[in-house]
């Protein structure tokens, strides 16, 4: 890898903590075992708050500021054929993402989520009421070369950091969600790329296609992985080949903001391409990050093996960033849980209510 193109990144792995704090979870697992309930009778929500003290580095874990990043980029495979809707779709929901219309905007308005729309790499005339970080109008058709330059995907990669360390000093939890059409190809070659996955397990319906369309794309991403030298120890290099901007850019801001200490909320499957960019560069980003929930989306439960189990399981496939909202309204009520709760001694209930209970 070029030392020039990678310093940020690097020096933003560099401050990654590597592992959670194991004295934190004793001291949470422990207030949880004194509220008013049953022992581990919350389930996985009392291990989900576990983490989020451990990522936050307390032992009063806070949920009060949440913010959800939507990264949005165009693709040059959809050229392709490998999507029912073509490339403009992606400019007229980042309008209806600014005009509050979407499905994203009424989820975060209803659990009081700030939302930022990011133009990552959008076709046509800048757009009004986003965060402009556009590194080119969409990537190129990677069925014939390269998606983007190193340098680009260098780019995307800084640029995200930058977002995530810049919403770490101003949040406690944030999600990331993403649009773009055809970015259901790229997740699926990073997929394969990054798993070893076949396409035939790695790619799915995306916006709804039929078995002939399925075949398609298929074949259209098996013809370009022959095309690209895929080497996953170079992860900028796979970016620059298959990814997409807002896909980097996204894996820029996990990388950000796990060095940082803010916990993230991933979606779905096209997320989850972008954490295993991220992972690729630093393997301790697992511990910063909540996987939302599981997709409908083909791919995804490959991505989502020996993981940290999905917060939801709605069969959902929208993206958007809708189910780490979701998943991040169930996280606040579990700390709110947390903080809330009487303990026996504050109760006054006794051992012996204690155990009956």
């Amino acid at each position: 890898m070029n030392t020039s193109e990678l310093n940020t990144i690097e020096q933003t792995v560099g401050e990654i903590r590597l592992t959670a704090p194991a004295d934190i979870a004793s001291v949470v697992r422990e207030r949880w075992d004194s509220l008013t309930k049953p022992r581990g009778s919350l389930g996985r929500l009392e291990d989900d708050v576990v983490r989020l003290a451990q990522i936050q580095g307390v032992a009063m874990p806070v949920a009060d500021r949440r913010c959800m990043y939507v990264f949005c980029g165009d693709h040059g495979v959809t050229e392709e054929g490998v999507s029912l809707y073509p490339s403009v779709v992606t400019r007229e929901m980042v309008k209806n993402f600014v005009r509050g219309g979407a499905a994203i905007n009424v989820i975060c308005r209803q659990l009081g989520i700030t939302t930022f729309i990011v133009d990552s790499g959008v076709a046509g005339p800048r757009l009004e009421g986003v965060i402009d970080r556009r590194i080119a109008e969409g990537t190129t058709n990677f069925r014939r070369g390269a998606a983007m330059t190193r340098e680009q995907a260098a780019r995307a990669l800084e640029s995200g950091i930058e977002l995530g360390r810049d919403a770490a000093g101003k949040f406690d939890l944030a999600g990331v969600g993403e649009m773009g059409i055809g970015n259901t190809t790229a997740a699926s070659a990073l997929l394969c790329v990054f798993t070893g996955a076949k396409p035939e397990e790695a790619v799915g319906r995306g916006t709804g296609l039929d078995d002939a369309g399925l075949a398609h794309k298929r074949a259209v991403l098996t013809e370009a992985l022959a095309v690209h030298h895929r080497d996953p120890a170079d992860p900028l290099g796979v970016v620059a080949a298959v990814g997409g901007f807002e896909i980097a850019m996204m894996a820029g801001f996990l990388l950000g903001a796990a060095s940082r200490g803010l916990p993230v909320v991933m979606d779905g499957f096209i997320s989850g391409a972008a954490f295993l960019i991220a992972q690729a560069f630093a393997p301790a980003v697992a511990n910063c990050v909540f996987f939302g929930h599981r997709s409908a989306e083909h791919g995804h439960a490959r991505m989502l093996a020996n993981r940290h189990a999905p917060m939801l399981d709605l069969g959902m496939r929208l993206g958007e960033g809708t189910g780490a909202a979701l998943a991040m309204g169930l996280l606040t009520s579990g700390v709110a849980l947390y903080r809330e709760m009487a303990t026996f001694a504050e109760a006054a209930v006794s051992d012996t209510e204690r155990i009956a209970k």
